[in-house]
């Protein structure tokens, strides 16, 4: 068998081609299955192994992902990770390279929350560009939240120390269960439907990925991306986000920096209102000195300024205007005339009558000359074949018929020999007019002179 020369693999090529087609093929996946053999070693990196009820396969979290990780996992427990496929080339082993890990039931929620995610940032509702900004003033603030919630107290309790002027409307609706996303909705549909506050504040305190779910409803996400009215989000902790966060034109980490981010500390709200009023009455101050110096150099312009004289002026510029567009119309008038002039002159110098004449003089030249030079050669040629015709004729056969010779011929051919015929043969003979038709009866042969 011949070996190849010029592909022929190493084991640890082969192990980095398959581990390169792994990765480039499949991508990060998410896998879910029961931890078995942990180990967390000094480095802080954690090997494991997942498997169900019929396969396992090895799995490795580095340190630098395993950090983020908030709980300890153990073996036994169910898990839900994403992971990139890969190939461990020293031994060529299959393996995944975990980026995250979950509990199982926690973990499928995660899982429906970054898909929900990715499908509306697909649909352009977290751009940037369709943010609505706050308005500068807010007068009255609506809240959407549990009336009885640790939430409402928050926020009312920062209003009242920052601005107590601020008005608020509370919008009730639950903000956790399986009918909380719904009352949330109407909540917006009512406030949207008034138009009785300036901004919306969505809110409620902390808790888990399963108490917080209600904010991750893609119905939600429409409804806050077609209100109205602007929607700051403050759910949970500083640490939670959801997908109202990603939608509402602004997001607070707290309950409380919303209330803070929609107040101005009343304090400095006074002396914002101080320095506005003495820049009001300076700016009045000065308007009014200000119209009052423009109103005296206005009488004094209407009394150096007689009205009448203006419009006399006016009427002596009109007409002197006048009687230049007339001369300036003169001049232009006669130089176009005079220009008319110059060309109908050169015009008749170069008109083609001249030369149309000599040529039609010229056309009736040559007529006559090939007339005269056709009569010539016609009259020539005339005399050349009658010439011709002489000459024919003094040698024609014809002519010597005239002269009372014939012509016998027998079966078409002309006889010079009495010896070509025999006796019945039947002779043609050819006149002078006409022709007799004979037979042979006797041949004689030729007899001397």
């Amino acid at each position: 068998m011949q070996v190849p020369k010029n592909n022929i693999y190493t084991v640890s090529r082969l192990n980095g081609e398959v581990r390169k087609l792994l990765e480039g093929e499949l991508g990060k996946i998410w896998l879910s299955g029961e931890i078995s053999n942990f180990a967390a070693p000094g480095s802080g990196h954690w090997y494991l192994t997942l498997k169900d009820s019929h396969s396992q396969i090895r799995c490795a979290m580095f340190k630098g992902r395993n950090q983020s990780v908030t709980f300890r996992p153990a073996n036994g427990q169910q898990v839900l990770v994403r992971a990139a496929i890969s190939v461990y080339e020293p031994r060529g082993d299959y393996q995944l390279i975990i980026e995250s890990m979950l509990p199982a039931g926690d973990g499928m929620l995660a899982q429906q929350y970054e898909a929900l995610k990715m499908q509306l940032a697909a649909q352009g509702l977290f751009t940037q560009d369709t943010k609505r900004p706050l308005p500068e003033n807010i007068q009255r603030i609506g809240v959407i939240t549990s009336p009885t919630g640790a939430a409402i107290r928050d926020v009312l309790h920062v209003l009242e120390r920052r601005d107590p002027s601020i008005e608020v409307v509370i919008y009730p609706a639950q903000v956790q269960g399986e009918a909380a996303t719904q009352t949330i909705i109407n909540a917006l549909d009512m406030a949207n439907h008034r138009l009785e506050v300036d901004v919306l504040l969505l809110t409620r305190g902390g808790g888990s990925l399963e108490d917080l779910w209600c904010f991750n409803s893609e119905n939600l996400a429409h409804a806050i991306y077609n209100s109205a009215l602007p929607v700051v989000s403050a759910v949970g902790h500083e640490v939670d986000t959801t997908i109202a966060d990603y939608v509402a034109d602004v997001r607070a980490p707290t309950p409380s920096a919303g209330a803070e981010l929609l107040s101005k500390d009343k304090g400095n709200k006074l002396q914002k209102l101080a320095v506005a009023y003495s820049r009001l009455e300076s700016g009045w101050n000065h308007y009014q000195l200000k119209a009052e110096r423009k109103h005296s150099q206005l009488q004094h312009r209407l009394a150096q300024q007689d009205p009448v004289r203006s419009l006399q002026q006016l009427a002596q510029r009109f007409d002197e205007m006048q009687l230049r567009l007339e001369s300036a119309l003169e001049r232009r008038l006669s130089h176009l005339s005079m220009q008319q002039q110059r060309l109908t002159a050169r015009l008749q110098q170069q008109s083609p009558g001249h030369r149309v004449a000599a040529e039609q003089n010229r056309l009736s030249y040559l007529s006559k000359s090939l007339d005269e030079a056709m009569t010539y050669r016609l009259e020539k040629a005339s005399e050349r074949l009658q010439k011709n015709a002489g000459l024919l004729g003094s040698v024609s056969p014809l002519a010597t018929l005239s002269r009372g010779y014939s012509i016998s011929s027998a079966d078409g051919k002309v006889l010079h020999t009495a010896q070509e015929v025999k006796p019945g043969d039947e002779l043609t003979t050819r006149l002078s007019e006409g022709e007799l038709v004979s037979t042979v009866t006797q041949v004689k042969p030729r007899t001397e002179c």
